[in-house]
């Protein structure tokens, strides 16, 4: 039995979700769907968490509510599974295939607005393909249409979730543009809608380096070689999801081997998951996994049963 309880921000999205699978015929209490007022929020999930028959919580959101989750839980001595932020770095290598590294940037930062925990957010570059990955990652983005996707079929950037998302992304951008970054694609957020927004040459100073964007704009640092290149991608507070493209399989897996993410994509953009590989992050990302056998190890216990001879001796 599971209690399903919506985001405030997006509560029909979940219905819809919870409706889907009642009508699919899972039995009356199996699937139980809930929402909140945001004021009520703190104390309907401490009521829940603290209830005596549950006895597992999996939450999935922002870092900062996923540390009042684990604390509560762990007041009632209750197992979480948390998966939270994210800033996932996509290393771009100086051999790799550009057009390839491109697709999938374009993907991974701007799919859903880049409003999804596992979005490239940092693109960490070498320096001697840098231009050139700028300039055709910018001319791809130009063309990706903004807009109302109910009433514009080819729109790819729909409005944001909250007027609080717009206000927080200028004030990143502004505080990067005083510091020297550049901005070579879209610009600022204007109402709900923001075109997709590509900034070069972040460095370590500038809040956007680490901060969590959370929308349609993502960053470029600019580094020397690989191990700068893996050096960058580790400074973070978080360790979600990740890429690394290089032509070179068995480096990438090298630096993979090192890189601080709970998954590593080679060739591959950030955002992607399939039902049969376990999937969660490290540090301030959460902890625990999600799909494959993974998850059935997280929402069950290890019983130890036996069956012995009664007649058995003992020592004493």
């Amino acid at each position: 039995t599971v209690i399903f309880k919506g985001s405030e921000n997006s509560p029909r999205t979940h219905e819809l979700l919870a409706q889907s699978f009642h009508e699919a015929g899972f039995p009356p209490g199996v699937l139980n769907f809930i929402i909140s007022a945001p004021e009520d929020a703190s104390a309907v999930t401490e009521a829940l968490i603290a209830h005596d028959t549950v006895r597992r919580i999996n939450f999935t959101g922002s870092t900062n509510v996923g540390r009042m989750v684990a604390q509560t839980s762990a007041r009632y001595l209750k197992r979480r599974l948390l998966e939270l932020g994210g800033k996932a770095p996509f290393i771009v290598l100086d051999d790799a295939d550009l057009h390839g590294a491109v697709n999938a940037a374009v993907f991974g930062a701007y799919l859903y607005q880049g409003q999804i925990c596992m979005s490239t957010e940092r693109f960490v570059v070498d320096e001697t393909i840098a231009d050139r990955f700028v300039e055709m990652f910018a001319a791809r983005i130009s063309g990706l249409q903004t807009g109302n996707p109910v009433s514009a079929l080819a729109c790819v950037i729909g409005p944001m979730i909250s007027q609080g998302s717009i206000q927080r992304i200028n004030q990143l951008l502004g505080d990067s543009t005083r510091k020297d970054a550049r901005i070579v694609a879209g610009g600022l957020a204007e109402q709900a809608l923001m075109s997709a927004t590509l900034v070069d040459h972040v460095n370590s100073s500038m809040d956007i380096y680490d901060e969590e964007t959370f929308g349609p704009v993502t960053t470029v640092v600019r580094v020397k070689g690989a191990e700068q290149a893996l050096s960058v991608a580790n400074d973070t507070a978080y360790g979600l999801s990740s890429s690394i493209f290089s032509r070179d399989v068995s480096r990438a897996l090298e630096l993979a081997s090192r890189l601080d993410a709970g998954c590593v994509h080679i060739n591959g953009a950030t955002v992607q998951n399939e039902p049969q590989a376990p999937y969660g992050g490290m540090k301030n990302s959460g902890y625990g996994r999600f799909d494959g056998s993974a998850v059935i190890d997280e929402f069950t216990e290890v019983k130890w049963v036996t069956v012995e001879p009664s007649d058995q001796p003992y020592p004493f």
